[in-house]
């Protein structure tokens, strides 16, 4: 029964319908379209790929994991160091207001369900969507290893959805995008998993300037 409980929550966090706008981001998306940078479904396979690798394997993932981790142990200080490690590693003020936002909406979410209101843990919740995620699936005993692809997944179904409208591609190739590269999630967490403190951080400039010129750019369908 527990570990029944546990996965509907998971598939609750992981839900496009869990209201922290994440389907209002493109992540730099809009601005590569833009540029014809992606012009083709095979071309967005390729930019989402390199951040399933880079970013998801070498940054989110391995941080979630410490996140998770400080929680289990109720280690505030090492919750809030890894919760700033991973914002100064959102590389333009629009990635990192993102993630803030979207922690905050989450934080919301909690305190109606009077959740992390705890004076030690709610100012830390607030600090990314990441942080406030391990919090609560630890708190609802939400395995680590099914946690990190449920958020892995819902990340990759969100970038798919806004390749629909933007690049654009119809819903048949959007299915076959999300099984093709949802394939590679469950090996590049092993990696994510096994990964030393000294070795985490993401670093694609293309992402950077993207996300940096999406943050001016004239006409936007996704804020920044």
């Amino acid at each position: 029964m527990g570990s029944d409980l546990a996965l509907l929550r998971l598939l609750q966090l992981a839900s496009p319908g869990l209201p922290v706008g994440g389907f209002t981001y493109s992540q730099g998306l809009e601005w590569a379209v833009e540029a014809g940078w992606v012009s083709t479904t095979e071309g967005f396979c390729n930019w989402q790929r390199e951040q399933l690798h880079d970013t998801l394997g070498y940054l989110d993932w391995p941080l979630l994991a410490r996140l998770y981790r400080a929680c289990e142990r109720a280690d505030v200080e090492a919750f809030g160091r890894w919760s700033q490690f991973l914002l100064a590693n959102r590389e333009t003020a629009e990635l990192r207001l993102e993630e803030r936002q979207r922690g905050y909406a989450l934080v919301r979410i909690l305190d109606g369900w009077q959740l992390g209101q705890d004076l030690a843990w709610r100012p830390q919740l607030e600090l990314t969507q990441l942080g406030a995620m391990a919090w609560l699936a630890v708190h609802w005993a939400i395995p680590l290893r099914q946690l990190a692809l449920g958020l892995g997944f819902a990340w990759l179904e969100g970038a798919v959805m806004a390749g629909v409208k933007l690049v654009p591609f119809g819903q048949q190739a959007a299915q076959t995008v999300l099984r093709d590269l949802a394939a590679e999630l469950p090996a590049v967490l092993d990696m994510a998993l096994e990964l030393e403190d000294e070795q985490l951080g993401g670093g694609l400039p293309l992402l950077a300037i993207a996300s940096s010129r999406h943050e001016t750019q004239y006409t936007r369908l996704f804020r920044s």
